[in-house]
């Protein structure tokens, strides 16, 4: 009796602190706060503006998930953070973000655009530490508001480009890891993904091993990459020894930042994102969920 009351208790306290958090409705194009205060150790610098040009953000601050929600009627229960890459010393927040939003969104995946902070960006404040706190704060914060987006938490996966596609590794290859200074309610959700989705990744997120419950994942560069054609190759081999599922796909033609393939003369590259929706179909990320109920997540996947 006692335990059952004491997890009712857990449960309503858990539901407060998400329903104070965003005053909750599923909306497009809601912007998120990882931090209700800021980031910790940051919240001074909370509500200072970023810069933002036609392809790139800078002045990250605030960390945020932006909503992208498929048709309702196509929604399927998956979803998918993204990480937008640049270096970390910009965002390339459209190209990178945006536009991989709304293609998954096209296949009835929910989307999250993740504005993770930039170290690389000349007088940042910031560390190596910061955008990993950030993507780990990230993936418990989407699993906390699965009731209300109408996702599976056990079908919540993660993608990145290039830096974001360190960013995600970081995620993927070490969610045991706390990174988490907040020790909120959110903190104590798990933080790994389901499934990864690679894209030119840097080598920093190449890791020494991979464990055997790493997340499945899709590996896709093109061999002219002076930067990160190398990273897939390592990867899947570290995948191939920890007996881990991958797929990989290294393009003979082309180079760095093809994004979602419209930047790219090449018509395999241009047509590259079907291979992920031929990946995703194969592994049944589209298949549709039973249907998620508007309360907090307690699961811990």
């Amino acid at each position: 009796m006692k335990q059952t009351y004491l997890l009712r208790v857990w449960l309503f306290l858990l539901a407060c602190i998400v329903i104070s958090y965003t005053g909750l409705q599923a909306q497009d194009g809601m912007v998120i706060p990882l931090w209700k205060n800021g980031a910790p150790g940051f919240e001074n610098l909370k509500n200072q503006p970023e810069q933002a040009k036609e392809w790139w953000v800078r002045d990250i601050n605030n960390p945020t998930l932006t909503v992208f929600l498929p048709a309702k009627e196509k929604a399927n229960g998956t979803a998918v953070i993204i990480c937008p890459g640049g270096g970390f010393t910009n965002l390339v927040y459209n190209a990178e973000g945006k536009d991989a939003a709304e293609y998954l969104n096209g296949l009835g995946v929910t989307a999250f655009v993740l504005k993770y902070r930039l170290f690389r960006e000349e007088h940042s404040p910031y560390s190596m530490e910061s955008p990993k706190q950030d993507i780990f704060r990230a993936m418990r914060l989407a699993k906390s508001l699965a009731g209300t987006y109408h996702i599976d938490t056990a079908r919540l996966g993660v993608m990145g480009f290039s830096a974001g596609g360190e960013v995600s590794g970081w995620l993927s290859y070490h969610f045991n890891e706390s990174h988490s200074n907040n020790a909120d309610r959110i903190d104590g959700l798990s933080a790994r993904p389901a499934f990864q989705i690679l894209i030119y990744p840097g080598p920093l997120a190449v890791p020494d091993s991979v464990s055997a419950d790493a997340p499945p994942t899709f590996l896709l560069a093109a061999n002219e990459d002076p930067c990160c054609s190398e990273s897939i190759v390592r990867l899947l081999l570290l995948h191939r020894k920890a007996k881990v599922p991958v797929e990989m796909h290294l393009y003979q033609n082309g180079t760095h930042a093809f994004n979602m393939g419209k930047r790219s003369e090449y018509v395999t590259l241009k047509s590259w994102p079907q291979r992920l929706a031929d990946w995703l179909q194969d592994d049944g990320w589209l298949k549709q969920s039973p249907p998620v109920s508007k309360h907090l997540d307690k699961t811990t996947n």
